[in-house]
C-alpha cells in the first residue's frame, strides 16, 4: 500500500512533522539516508516558543524529565551580549537544554511508539512529480525501488535533493572566511574561577559559559550540561579551512589558544566528535511547496547558529505544516490551507536569517565593529529593548493574518497558557493536536461545544485555538468562518 506521505529526513523537524501526521490519523514513511544518528555536535539546546509547543503537546516532561510547565528563563544572550530577563515583566524566551543527538533519540522512540516507520539507510535519488502524487526512487540497502506517495516533504537538510529535484530556488549568501570547531571535552576544575564556572584569562577578561564570548581573534562558547563533558566551539574569521579529515583534540585546542589567548587544559571526552564547518550560510527557499512537494528546516532555510534558533524554527514549520497536511489529505481542509504553510512560515525564516546575520557581524573581530558593539550594548540597558529581543529571539513578533475574524490584540498571535479553573492551564487543553475553542464569558452558543472555563483577566471573550497554537479566532464576529477554515 502507498503512504500517504513520504517524509526525507529523519532529523527533529522530520521526526515532529511524523508524529504530528499520525496523531491526525495519517500514517507518513520517514526516509534517512544515514544508516545511523549522527553523532557530531549540532544544537545544544531548545530555545524560544518551541519549548510551549512541546508543552501543550505534552511532549515536555518526556523531553526534559521536569514536572508541570516550563518556565521562561531569568537570562539569555544576543550575540554575545548578556540578556538579564528578570526586569522586563512575563516574555516568551524559555529554554530547554537538550543536546540535538538526545531530543532525536527521543523523538525516535516516540515516532516508533506511534506506529511510524522509520527507513535509515534510504536516499531519495529522484522525484518525479504529477497532479495526484509523487514517485521517488530510492537508494537503499536492498537496492534502488519506488515509492509511489500522495504527498513528500523534505526535511533532508541544506543540501536537500527534495529541493533540487523539485526545482525550488535557494537564494542567499555563503561567506567563506568564517571557520567553527566544536567537539565535547573534558575541561579539569582548576581551569575554573571557583563558584562561577568562568575561565579566567589573564589580559582578556573572564570567559563566560553559556555564551559566545568575543575576543579581538574570534569567539569561543563552552556549556555544559549537568555533570559530563562540555560542548566546547571556537569560530574565527580569515583561517584557511584545513580539509575533509576529521577534527582532532589538538587542532580544537590550537584554535582555542589562538581565540583564547591562552591554553584552556582539557581532554576529549569519550564521545568527542569533533566537527568543523568551513563558512557560514545564510538562504531560504523562494518556496516552501511545489505542488505535492513541501520543504522543512534546512531544506527551506539555513543560517548562522548564533542565538540557537534553528530548533524552535524548524520544528515550529513542522507543527504549522502538519494539521494542514492531515486535513489536506483527509478532504477536511478548506481551499488554499495548505498554501498558508508558506506565506505563514517564509516571513518568519526570513526574519531568522536577519538577525543572526546581524549577530554575526556583532561578533565579528575587529576595530570597527567596536563602536557598533557600544552602541548596541548601551541599547540593552533599557527593558524595552531587552523584552524586544527576547521576543526576536523566541519568534514571538509572529502574528498570523487570519482574516476574516473581527480584528483583536491576540488574533493571530500565540495563546498564552492562562491558568484555567477548574485547575488546569491552556497548555493541557491542547494535547491532542486539534482546535480548541474556548469560551470565557457565556459569549459563545452551546451548539459549538466550547470549553467553558474561566481565568482571572480574559485576554478575549473567547478563543479558537489552532493546533499550532495560534489564535485563529478571538470573539465578535466571524467564528463560522473561522470555524470552516481554520478547524475543519
Amino acid at each position: 500500500m502507498n503512504p500517504e506521505v513520504v517524509i526525507a529526513g529523519a532529523g527533529p523537524n522530520g521526526l515532529f512533522l511524523a508524529c504530528e501526521l499520525r496523531r491526525t490519523g495519517v500514517k507518513p514513511l520517514v526516509l534517512e539516508r544515514l544508516p545511523e544518528p549522527a553523532t557530531q555536535p549540532k544544537a545544544n539546546g531548545l530555545v524560544g516558543r518551541v519549548v510551549q509547543l512541546l508543552d501543550y503537546r505534552g511532549l515536555y516532561h518526556r523531553l526534559s524529565g521536569l514536572d508541570g510547565a516550563p518556565r521562561p528563563a531569568p537570562a539569555y544572550q544576543f550575540a554575545g551580549f548578556g540578556l538579564d530577563l528578570r526586569g522586563v515583566g512575563e516574555h516568551p524566551l524559555y529554554t530547554l537544554p537538550l543536546p540535538q543527538r538526545v531530543l532525536e533519540a527521543r523523538l525516535t522512540e516516540y515516532a516508533l511508539e506511534l506506529g511510524i516507520e522509520i527507513r535509515r539507510g534510504s536516499e531519495v535519488v529522484s522525484v518525479d512529480r504529477d497532479e495526484a502524487g509523487v514517485t521517488l526512487e530510492v537508494e537503499g540497502a536492498q537496492g534502488r525501488q519506488r515509492i509511489r506517495t500522495g504527498y513528500l516533504v523534505g526535511a533532508d537538510g541544506a543540501h536537500s535533493i527534495v529541493r533540487k529535484q523539485a526545482g525550488i530556488g535557494f537564494p542567499g549568501t555563503t561567506d567563506n572566511r568564517f571557520l567553527t570547531r566544536s567537539g565535547r571535552v573534558l575541561i579539569p576544575d582548576p581551569a575554573f574561577v571557583p563558584g562561577t564556572g568562568e575561565i579566567d584569562v589573564p589580559g582578556e577578561g573572564r570567559l563566560r559559559p553559556f555564551r559566545w564570548n568575543r575576543t579581538p581573534r574570534g569567539v569561543i562558547a563552552f556549556a555544559r550540561f549537568g555533570p559530563g563533558p562540555f560542548l566546547l566551539s571556537t569560530a574565527e574569521w580569515d583561517q584557511p579551512g584545513t580539509g575533509e579529515e576529521p577534527l582532532t583534540l589538538d587542532e580544537l585546542r590550537a584554535a582555542v589558544r589562538r581565540v583564547a589567548g591562552r591554553d584552556v587544559p582539557m581532554d576529549a571526552a569519550p564521545d568527542f566528535a569533533g566537527r568543523r564547518n568551513i563558512g557560514t550560510n545564510a538562504r531560504q527557499a523562494d518556496r516552501y511547496r511545489e505542488g505535492r512537494v513541501l520543504l522543512l528546516g534546512d531544506a527551506a532555510h539555513v543560517h548562522p547558529s548564533f542565538g540557537g534558533p534553528g530548533l524552535n524554527l524548524g520544528l515550529q514549520d513542522a507543527a504549522n505544516l502538519g494539521w494542514k497536511l492531515a486535513a489536506t489529505i483527509q478532504g477536511r481542509a478548506s481551499e488554499g490551507l495548505l498554501d498558508t504553510y508558506e506565506s505563514e512560515r517564509h516571513p518568519v525564516g526570513r526574519r531568522v536569517l536577519s538577525h543572526t546575520r546581524a549577530q554575526v557581524t556583532l561578533l565579528s573581530p575587529g576595530e570597527d565593529v567596536g563602536p557598533l558593539r557600544e552602541l548596541f550594548g548601551s541599547l540593552l540597558d533599557e527593558d524595552a529593548v531587552r523584552r524586544r529581543i527576547a521576543d526576536l529571539l523566541a519568534g514571538a513578533d509572529v502574528r498570523y493574518d487570519m482574516a476574516p475574524a473581527e480584528p483583536r490584540p491576540l488574533l493571530g498571535r500565540w495563546m498564552p497558557d492562562l491558568p484555567l479553573r477548574p485547575g488546569t492551564r491552556v497548555g493541557e487543553l491542547t494535547r491532542a493536536g486539534r482546535p480548541v475553542l474556548v469560551d470565557f464569558t457565556g459569549e459563545v452558543p452551546p451548539e459549538y461545544e466550547p470549553v467553558r472555563a474561566t481565568t482571572p483577566e480574559p485576554p478575549a471573550p473567547a478563543v479558537l485555538i489552532r493546533p499550532d497554537g495560534y489564535v485563529a479566532w478571538a470573539g465578535g464576529r466571524g467564528l463560522d468562518e473561522a470555524l470552516r477554515k481554520w478547524a475543519a
